[in-house]
C-alpha cells in the first residue's frame, strides 16, 4: 500500500511542475507567474480543487509520442473567492506554450459544463501559443467547443478572461465571447493575425505590443475592459469584481455588510454643476459620493471616456452605473460610447443587476465620421439595451438632457423606473440658441431680438419643470440628497416584475 501511495505523490508532483523548472524560472524571469501560481493567487487559500491532473495527450504524429506531461498545458478546476464558489482554469505555457489540444480543450469544456450545471462564474486564464499544430484538425476541434460552451454559458453564469500571455489566432474568440477582459501591460497580447502574417498581407510594419498589446485593446479597440501593472495586480482586481457579481442568473446579486449611512447628505454635490452651462465638472464626483464608501469599480476606464460604466454598491447590494462625462466631448454620445455602455447594460439585465443612469447629454456627436460609420446604428443600441432591460432602472437628470440622446439615457418613455432630475436638469429638443435659430430665423440679423427669444426659451425650457408637469420626471430633488434618494429608490423595487412578450431571443441592430 506505502508503495501505490508513494507512487500517486510522485505523479502529483511531476503534474505540478508543469514543463520543468528551466521553464518556469523562464516564466518568472519574464515578470509572470506560473499557471499555478496565478490560481493561488485568484483562489480563497486551500481552496482548489483541481480536475484531470493527469490527463495527457493522444497525439503520435511529429514525434509528439515520445513526449507528453501530466495536466496537457492547462491546470482546470474549482474553488472560492471570498467563500463564493467559482470554476477556473489557467493555460501553462511551461508545457508545449500552453498550446490547445483536443484534450486540452477537453478539460477546459469539462469545467464550464459543471459550471453551468451548478451555477457558478468561470475565470479563464490564458497564456497559450494557439492551436497546436501536431494535432491538426483536432485541436481546431477542440477550440470549436470551448466556443460553443462560451455561447451556452453566456447570460447563465458571469465568464471573466485574464490575458496574461500570447493569445493569437482562434484563440482569441473564447474571451471575446465572455463578459470581461482583463489584460497585463507589456505581457499580453491578443490578435487574430500576428504582426509576421500582417506584414507579409498587408506590407505594415507593426510590433505584437501595437498590434494587439493592452493599451491597444483598452483604449482603442474595446476589446479589453481593464489593463493591469503585473499578474498579481491583476488577478486581485478579477477577485474585487466578482464580490459584485451574481454566482449565476439564477442568483440575485451578492450583499455585503456595509458601515456608510444610506441617508448621509452630501452639500457639496449642491455646486457640483457649474454657473456656466458650457463649463465641465467630473461626474465620477457624483458616483463615489453616491456609492457606498465610495466605491466604484470601474470598466473599460480608457475607452471612450465621455461615458462612465462600473459597479457601486448601495446599502451593499451591487449596482451598475452609466454616466455621461462631461469632461470628454462634453458628454456626447457617440459610436464608442453608445457600443460601450450598450454591452455593459445588457450584462447588468442578464444578471439582475440594478441600473442607475447619471445623465448630463447635449446629444449625439455630430460630424460626417460618425455618420459614416453608422451612429445610427450604434447608438440604438443603447436605445434597445435600456428598451430591453427588466432590472430596476432609476436614472438622475444633472444638467443637459436634450434631443433623442434624452431618450437614449434610460428615460421614462423606455421603462425607466424612478426617473429623477436636478434643479440644474435641462430637458429639451436641443439648446436654447439652436432652437431660437431655427423657430426665429427670420429674425437672425438682430441680435437683441434673438438674445431676447433665448432668454425665454431658457426661462421655459432650461429647466427640469416642463417635464415633470408631465410626469416624464417623477420629483426634482436637491443634489446633496442624491445618495438617500436613490438609495430609497432601489429599495422600492427589490421585488420589481416585469413581463416581455415572449420571442425566441430579439434582434438587437448590431
Amino acid at each position: 500500500m506505502k508503495h501505490i501511495l508513494e507512487e500517486l505523490e510522485d505523479r502529483r508532483a511531476e503534474a505540478r511542475i508543469g514543463g520543468g523548472q528551466r521553464r518556469i524560472d523562464g516564466q518568472h524571469a519574464k515578470g509572470k507567474l506560473t499557471a499555478r501560481e496565478r490560481l493561488e493567487v485568484l483562489l480563497d487559500e486551500g481552496s482548489f480543487e483541481e480536475f484531470d491532473m493527469f490527463v495527457a495527450h493522444r497525439c503520435a504524429e511529429f514525434g509528439m509520442g515520445s513526449t507528453s506531461y501530466p495536466g496537457d498545458g492547462v491546470v482546470t478546476g474549482w474553488g472560492t473567492i471570498n467563500g463564493r464558489q467559482v470554476y477556473a482554469f489557467s493555460q501553462d505555457f511551461t508545457v508545449f506554450g500552453g498550446s490547445v489540444s483536443e484534450t486540452h480543450g477537453q478539460k477546459i469544456c469539462k469545467i464550464m459544463d459543471m459550471a453551468m450545471r451548478n451555477g457558478a462564474p468561470v475565470v479563464g486564464i490564458n497564456d497559450s501559443g494557439g492551436a497546436r499544430i501536431q494535432e491538426g484538425v483536432g485541436s481546431l476541434a477542440a477550440y470549436g467547443e470551448v466556443f460553443q460552451r462560451n455561447i451556452l454559458a453566456s447570460g447563465v453564469v458571469p465568464q471573466i478572461s485574464v490575458i496574461m500571455g500570447p493569445c493569437a489566432g482562434g484563440a482569441v474568440y473564447s474571451p471575446a465571447m465572455t463578459d470581461f477582459i482583463f489584460m497585463v501591460r507589456d505581457s499580453s497580447y491578443m490578435f487574430v493575425t500576428g504582426p509576421d502574417v500582417v506584414k507579409t498581407v498587408t506590407n505594415e510594419v507593426v510590433t505584437a505590443e501595437d498590434l494587439g498589446g493592452a493599451k491597444t485593446h483598452t483604449t482603442r479597440s474595446s476589446v479589453a475592459d481593464g489593463a493591469y501593472e503585473n499578474d498579481i495586480v491583476a488577478l486581485m482586481e478579477v477577485r474585487r469584481l466578482f464580490d459584485f457579481l451574481p454566482l449565476s442568473n439564477r442568483e440575485v446579486p451578492p450583499v455585503r455588510p456595509f458601515y456608510d449611512s444610506p441617508e448621509r447628505i452630501e452639500e457639496s454635490l449642491d455646486t457640483l454643476v457649474p454657473p456656466n452651462a458650457n463649463t465641465p465638472y467630473d461626474m465620477k464626483e457624483l458616483i463615489r459620493k453616491v456609492a457606498d464608501e465610495g466605491d466604484f469599480f470601474e470598466i473599460q476606464a480608457e475607452y471612450a471616456k465621455n461615458i462612465l460604466t462600473g459597479f457601486i454598491r448601495l446599502e451593499g447590494s451591487t449596482i451598475g452605473v452609466v454616466a455621461n462625462q462631461p469632461l470628454v466631448l462634453a458628454g456626447c454620445l457617440d459610436i464608442d460610447s453608445a457600443r460601450k455602455a450598450a454591452r455593459f447594460v445588457r450584462f447588468c439585465d442578464a444578471f439582475s443587476i440594478p441600473i442607475l443612469t447619471f445623465v448630463d447629454v447635449p446629444g449625439f456627436l455630430p460630424g460626417t465620421a460618425q455618420e459614416f460609420g453608422g451612429i445610427i446604428k450604434h447608438g440604438a443600441k443603447l436605445l434597445f439595451a435600456y428598451g430591453e432591460a427588466t432590472v430596476p432602472k432609476v436614472t438622475v437628470i444633472t444638467r443637459k438632457a436634450y434631443g433623442g440622446a434624452y431618450d437614449v439615457m434610460s428615460s421614462k418613455h423606455l421603462r425607466g423606473d424612478v426617473n429623477y432630475a436636478w434643479p440644474t436638469a435641462e430637458i429639451a429638443v436641443m439648446g436654447a440658441r439652436g432652437a431660437v435659430e431655427i423657430l426665429y430665423r427670420s429674425e437672425l440679423g438682430e441680435p437683441e431680438k434673438i438674445a431676447a427669444r433665448t432668454r425665454d426659451y431658457e426661462a421655459r425650457f432650461a429647466n427640469p419643470f416642463v417635464a415633470a408637469e408631465k410626469g416624464f420626471i417623477d420629483e426634482v430633488i436637491m443634489p446633496h440628497s442624491t445618495r438617500r434618494r436613490v438609495a430609497r429608490a432601489f429599495a422600492g423595487l427589490r421585488s420589481k416584475r416585469a413581463e416581455t412578450p415572449w420571442k425566441k431571443h430579439d434582434n438587437i441592430p448590431l
